[in-house]
């Protein structure tokens, strides 16, 4: 990929498109929204690791993107089993992919794409923390409200290292 937007661009696009997006709607969210909300976050999470694990030379965001993968994969899979033991309402999977693509923004290459990528991170673990705790503390749906406090710790941990990585990524 060519570098079409600057890092400090794309981490501010990114920010703003996933605040927007995420926590915005966090407030407001009903349940059939924050099964849509975290499917499309955690489809967008998955393919900007998976874009991140491609680009990369850095064996700490490389390990990182792996991890993201793996609990946003198990997040979707846990989510989609949700949906359809309790008969919940989702939309259908071409919506939710059209706002994961929407979620996701062209980045530049190189160490640019680093700390681009750690940055949008830092933002969009913040993001998700926020939706999962508005849906935590004010469920209409038991199931969903205790699905969303058996994510929030690993999200907080992912939180916790993308900040560790962004500081690194900072002094570079």
């Amino acid at each position: 990929m060519k570098t079409l937007i600057g890092p400090q661009r794309f981490v501010a696009g990114c920010a703003l498109a996933l605040a927007l997006a995420l926590a915005g709607n966090a407030v407001a969210a009903s349940s059939a929204n924050f099964v849509d909300e975290a499917s499309a976050a955690a489809i967008a999470q998955i393919e900007t690791s998976r874009m991140a694990i491609s680009q990369t030379s850095s064996t700490g965001i490389n390990s990182f993107a792996v991890e993201i993968i793996k609990d946003y994969t198990d997040v979707n899979r846990d989510l989609k089993e949700l949906v359809k033991k309790h008969d919940l309402p989702m939309s259908s999977d071409d919506q939710i992919a059209s706002k994961a693509k929407a979620l996701m923004l062209q980045v530049p290459e190189g160490a640019d794409f680093d700390a681009a990528y750690i940055a949008n991170q830092v933002n969009a673990q913040e993001a998700a923390i926020a939706l999962y705790k508005q849906e935590a503390n004010n469920s209409d749906s038991p199931e969903l409200k205790a699905f969303a406090q058996k994510y929030l710790p690993k999200l907080e941990s992912n939180l916790t290292v993308a900040k560790s990585l962004a500081r690194t990524y900072s002094e570079s």
